[in-house]
Formats: C-alpha cells, sequence, structure tokens
C-alpha cells in the first residue's frame, strides 16, 4: 500500500515525562523500532506555540509515524513548557525561547537515560532556535533545521556549533515566510559547516506529502543513510486512522 499523509506505520509508542531543570514536567511520546534497536534518535523540537507550534506538528508527527519502521530510528517528541496538543498540556508558560534551555537539557537527558543512540536535534521554525541556541551538547550528534527564521539565535550561537564542528543542516524552502534560501546561506556564514539545503517550491509550513517525503528523506540521508531513499509503500501492518493511537 502506498504510503499517505495519514498512515501510520508500526512502532512501539509509549507516553513519557521530561523533567526540567528548574521543576516542570513535560509532556511527551517516544516511539522506537518495533522488534529491534534503534540505530539513531531525533529530539524534535516543535514550531512556536503561540502560533500552534506543538509535537504533533505535521512533519513531527509524520516523522515519528514512518521512521522507526522504515529506517529504524526513534523519535522522540515533546510539548516545550505551556505547549498543549492532544497528548496533554506541559508544565509553565512560554518563556520565548529562553527558558525552553531547560526544555531542550532534559529532553537530552532523557536521551541520555534511556541510552538512545547517536541523537540528533530536529528543530522546525521556532525550534531551530531552541537547537541552535541550547543544543549543542557532547551528546548531540548534529542538528536538522526545518525552516530556520534566525529571529532569536545569534551569531554568537551559530559561533558555538562552528567550534564544536558537529554537523548541521538546514533545510530552506524557496518561497519561505521568513529566511529564503539565498539570505539563509549568508546568514548562516558563521557556522561554517552549516549546510544550505534549498527546497525548490516549498513554504514554511511543508504543506504536501510530496514536501513531507522530501523532508524525512533529507534527515534519513544524514541520520542512517543506509535507509535511504525511504520507500513511498509498505507491504506489513499499518494502522490508517491516526485517531486510532489515541
Amino acid at each position: 500500500m502506498e504510503i499517505r499523509a495519514t498512515t501510520v506505520l508500526p512502532a512501539v509508542r509509549r507516553p513519557v515525562t521530561l523533567h526540567t531543570g528548574d521543576g516542570l514536567e513535560l509532556v511527551g511520546e517516544l516511539a522506537l523500532p518495533e522488534g529491534k534497536d534503534p540505530v539513531a534518535t531525533l529530539v524534535t523540537l516543535h514550531p512556536l506555540p503561540t502560533a500552534e507550534g506543538m509535537m504533533d506538528s505535521h512533519v513531527l508527527r509524520k516523522a515519528s509515524f514512518r521512521l522507526p519502521a522504515l529506517a529504524d530510528i526513534a523519535v522522540l517528541r515533546f510539548n516545550t513548557r505551556g505547549t498543549t496538543s492532544r497528548h496533554g498540556t506541559s508544565q509553565g508558560a512560554f518563556g520565548e525561547g529562553e527558558a525552553e534551555k531547560y526544555d531542550v537539557i532534559s529532553a537530552i537527558e532523557f536521551v541520555e537515560f534511556e541510552e538512545l543512540p547517536n541523537p540528533w536535534l530536529l528543530g522546525w521554525s521556532f525550534g531551530t532556535e531552541l537547537a541552535l541556541k541550547w543544543g549543542c551538547d557532547p551528546q548531540v550528534e548534529g542538528a536538522l533545521l526545518l525552516s530556520p527564521p534566525l529571529h532569536r539565535a545569534t551569531e554568537a550561537d551559530m559561533k558555538v556549533w562552528a567550534d564544536s564542528g558537529k554537523p548541521v543542516t538546514a533545510l530552506v524552502p524557496e518561497f519561505d515566510d521568513f529566511l529564503r534560501p539565498e539570505e539563509a546561506r549568508r546568514r548562516f556564514a558563521p557556522l561554517t559547516q552549516a549546510e544550505i539545503v534549498a527546497v525548490d517550491g516549498a513554504k514554511h509550513l511543508w504543506v504536501g506529502e510530496p514536501y513531507v517525503r522530501r523532508v524525512l528523506d533529507e534527515i534519513v540521508l544524514r541520520v542512517n543513510p543506509k535507509a535511504h531513499p525511504l520507500p513511498t509503500e509498505w507491504d506489513g501492518p499499518y494502522e490508517k486512522d491516526v485517531q486510532q493511537l489515541g
């Protein structure tokens, strides 16, 4: 069967609670490959919660629904402080990208505690700012940035990543609302190893199955290249209706 926008492939999914250094509990979910160990881990950081961003934002949700089965990748999603999704509401209040430092750290610590392998940060929009500002941790392999606006992240933040030598890839839509490819190449210059991938025809929200597939393929190419390119069909069991998961 063709993998469609609503397709949910098999995984071991469980709710998790992240505990921040400033005393909050954050709602999350971990999706693991079924019957085998993951080869890598995505720590996802969602778009701006004041603009309806959350752990269930569609690209992150589809990564969780597909990548454990198709690429043996574990996917951790969570709501940053004060954010609500169908999974619940995380404690605290929106911190303008500053207090969320504790949220990012708690997610990285969770991955370490669970002994999940090769963690990569996957940030989208506001989530890219959190990755750049707070995510350059010794445990992290690298960062994947979807639609980075570069509103909050500074040259100093990028210099930290540059000094680390860790790989950073930014997927920049041709028609992004905030930062388009030509400007992205200039703005990311301080992060000397940054790879800017311009995606023709795409917009900030990556609406449309072809763009979601492109994003997931680019992720897998870097995180588990042996699983690239991702198949577009699945011949095993799956859930058609995402609501059946709870």
